[in-house]
């Protein structure tokens, strides 16, 4: 589907508004304040809590508890600095505008870091959900401030210097007809999408656990290896701890602050440096002075493991490729014994479901998940022949590259459906297209 296929309107005109363009001739363009009023009216004790997110849209405190199980802090500050939202109101979260304006179905109290507006009768709220939702009016209102940059709010006064489409109430209608429509369409072919992808990154495990804990022989005998969550293991095969195969003890990185962007110096590795191809981010780049990094620079197969946080469990296997490195405080490096593990192999392995398993026991459950040096010392490795954890990481270099990329091409695919669905909004709701007979 393209928005080309979808015809224009017979005529247009000038709206004289950048972010409108050419509108059709019948439309009209007005002051948003004609549209929309403040308002500014304090909440009472009566009424329900109410938060606001990108996410969720405007929805009840109570059932973001239940979808987050946390609450919002500043919409529970104090019933003093709550501002009253009435069912169909706009809301405009003034200090994160990215997601554009939500509507709001329910009455009840919310923030005041929020600027509630007020629809006329001229509008019909769900041609609106599209319109302060698209990306070119989005684009409009950043661009009445540079302050949304600096983390300072927007006010009502940025609002009203974005003139807005009038359109006759039955075609606002058949327009917000024609987008639930075809953007749920578009939202659905995501989702199964989406669901592609899941399965291949399952698919992507399940073929990394068989191999490195069964092998690439499945006639080979098997035997126990005692441990809960390895299973059977191939009978020639040991199962060791990570500290029996390491040529130096586990070593925690540098605490350091990331301060420096001097490219003559280590780079200082964090776990948030790295993306979902184990790869380096060019844009996150920091180092370290030579003095402070020195011991803390990674060698050819080194093997670091993150040890809290969302990202606890995450490994990289560093290469000299990717320049000298030191890392940070946060990350736990394992520097492998090359004579009795390949360090690919043990990569390979901490992506395995076993591993995972092993990690959801390991957590320390504090404030945050953690996993110390030591818990990570006794996680118990898979020990083929030498020659053979060489065989089964060659094996998983040629088949995760196949899965990496189908995973890449439907990535590619939902990007475009992203695309189609801001495009087709865009055009819609700024007359670009006639779609009053695609409603019929």
């Amino acid at each position: 589907m393209s928005v080309r296929r979808f015809k224009a309107y017979p005529a247009y005109k000038d709206s004289g508004v950048e972010w409108l363009g050419d509108i059709p001739a019948h439309w009209m363009v007005f002051r948003s304040k004609r549209l929309f009023r403040l308002r500014n009216k304090k909440a009472t004790p009566e009424d329900a809590q109410l938060t606001a997110s990108q996410q969720y849209g405007v929805i009840p405190q109570a059932e973001f508890m239940a979808t987050e199980g946390r609450r919002v802090v500043q919409v529970v500050t104090g019933a003093d600095i709550l501002k009253h939202v009435a069912a169909n109101d706009f809301v405009i979260s003034m200090r994160s505008f990215q997601g554009g304006i939500e509507l709001s179905r329910h009455s009840g109290a919310i923030s005041s870091a929020y600027v509630v507006l007020v629809p006329s009768r001229e509008v019909w709220h769900p041609y609106f959900v599209h319109l302060l939702k698209s990306k070119r009016y989005i684009q409009a209102l950043q661009s009445t401030s540079d302050l949304v940059r600096d983390g300072q709010a927007l006010r009502f006064e940025n609002f009203t210097q974005v003139p807005l489409p009038s359109v006759p109430l039955v075609e606002q209608g058949a327009i917000a007809v024609f987008l639930g429509r075809e953007t749920a369409r578009i939202d659905e072919l995501m989702a199964k999408k989406q669901r592609l992808i899941e399965l291949l990154r399952e698919q992507r495990t399940a073929l990394i656990t068989r191999a490195v804990t069964k092998g690439l022989d499945p006639s080979v005998r098997t035997k126990g290896s005692g441990v809960e969550g390895l299973g059977a293991v191939p009978a020639h095969w040991e199962a060791t701890r990570l500290k029996f195969i390491l040529e130096a003890p586990l070593k925690y990185g540098a605490n350091e602050a990331a301060e420096l962007n001097d490219p003559d110096l280590p780079r200082y590795v964090r776990i948030t440096d790295i993306d979902e191809s184990d790869r380096l981010r060019l844009e996150t780049f920091k180092s370290l002075p030579v003095e402070v990094a020195e011991e803390y620079i990674l060698r050819e197969g080194d093997l670091l493991f993150a040890r809290s946080g969302a990202t606890a469990g995450k490994t990289f296997l560093y290469r000299e490729s990717w320049g000298v490195c030191a890392y940070a405080g946060y990350l736990i490096r394992a520097r492998l014994d090359l004579g009795r593990a390949f360090p690919e192999f043990v990569r390979y392995f901490t992506a395995s479901s076993s591993y995972w398993q092993w990690l959801s026991a390991a957590f320390i459950q504090a404030t945050i998940q953690n996993v110390s040096a030591e818990k990570y010392a006794s996680l118990v490795v898979p020990q083929p022949p030498l020659g053979e954890q060489r065989a089964i990481a060659s094996f998983l270099d040629l088949e995760t590259t196949r899965i990496d990329a189908l995973i890449a091409k439907v990535r590619e695919a939902i990007d475009r459906l992203k695309e189609l669905r801001t495009a087709l909004i865009s055009a819609a709701v700024t007359g670009k297209i006639d779609v009053r007979d695609e409603t019929a």
